[in-house]
């Protein structure tokens, strides 16, 4: 649904994304993620069709989004800076909604509205910020986009309204095969529901991969030697990050774990302990931008 290939913007002397391919497929969910300063927020604003590229080839659902409004009406955003108009209460903007996608649907919004139990006579300004999170995501799933892509999406919404927007978001991607595209620090959300990451590092995007594929191309290794640790096995392992506390290592490898733990096993010495230990996303993201030469030891 969305094919971006080296996709290249500079503002002045800034390189704001360099040759940065992506791909979001028809009905997955796709988490972005990178530190401050990574590039997400224009990476998001071509694809919302905001900015024109420099160079390279943005398509969404195979076609060009910039100043095209057919294509736009296909997708749904919901930004961290929600913005309404003044004075405009939350059945108003269902009205201005209502004009824009051709695709609304009175009975979804009055379903999603009844669910959230907002009052849709009070004025949206008025709301708080969570509330207001609950207007944005009750809008955007009564236009019954194609794509939804979303900023922050759960900033400032208590947990269990956040488990209710996920189920509806979910639904809506089985049943209608949406495809969704989610910028967000909070990695540990974004493991729960996403089936593809894409990491930007400094306007490249330096890892696109399916999370399980991701889960078991890093691994972490906690290992310890009777004797001194053989240091030759460093060469024929790719090692991310490494720490010693006392008799015990612990590496944060990449590659094929089958192969890493036959690697420590052909050791010579062999070890008298081997852990394979489970990798959070969180930890992916540290340890694969600590690979770029980020301050990876001011994050640990």
């Amino acid at each position: 649904m969305i094919r971006i290939e080296n996709l290249n913007k500079s503002f002045k002397d800034i390189k704001a994304l360099d040759g940065v391919n992506m791909h979001v497929k028809k009905g997955s969910i796709y988490g972005l993620v990178g530190e401050n300063g990574s590039g997400k927020t224009t990476l998001i604003k071509h694809i919302m069709g905001i900015y024109k590229q420099d160079s390279g080839e943005l398509k969404v659902d195979g076609e060009a989004v910039y100043e095209n409004n057919s294509c736009k009406q296909k997708i749904a955003y919901i930004s961290d800076e929600l913005y309404y108009f003044p004075q405009y209460t939350m059945e108003q903007m269902a009205k201005f909604y209502k004009k824009i996608y051709p695709s609304w649907r009175d009975e979804r919004y009055r379903e999603i509205q009844e669910k959230f139990k907002i009052d849709e006579k009070r004025r949206i300004g008025r709301l708080s910020k969570g509330m207001q999170k609950q207007v944005a995501f009750c809008l955007a799933l009564a236009s019954l986009p194609k794509i939804m892509v979303l900023d922050e999406p759960i900033d400032g919404i208590d947990p269990y309204m956040r488990k209710k927007i996920w189920n509806l978001i979910m639904d809506d991607v089985a049943a209608r095969e949406v495809s969704i595209l989610i910028s967000s620090h909070n990695l540990k959300e974004l493991e729960n529901v996403c089936d593809h990451v894409g990491i930007l590092h400094r306007g490249k995007m330096i890892i696109e991969k399916d999370l399980d594929h991701l889960r078991s191309d890093v691994n972490k290794i906690q290992i310890a030697f009777k004797d001194k640790f053989p240091d030759e096995i460093r060469n024929e392992i790719d090692v991310l990050y490494e720490e010693k506390i006392g008799s015990v290592y612990k590496f944060i490898v990449r590659g094929d774990k089958n192969r890493v733990i036959s690697t420590f096993h052909k050791s010579s010495p062999m070890p008298i302990l081997l852990d394979v230990l489970p990798l959070t996303l969180e930890e992916i993201f540290i340890y694969e931008l600590g690979g770029t030469g980020y301050e990876i030891e001011s994050v640990l």
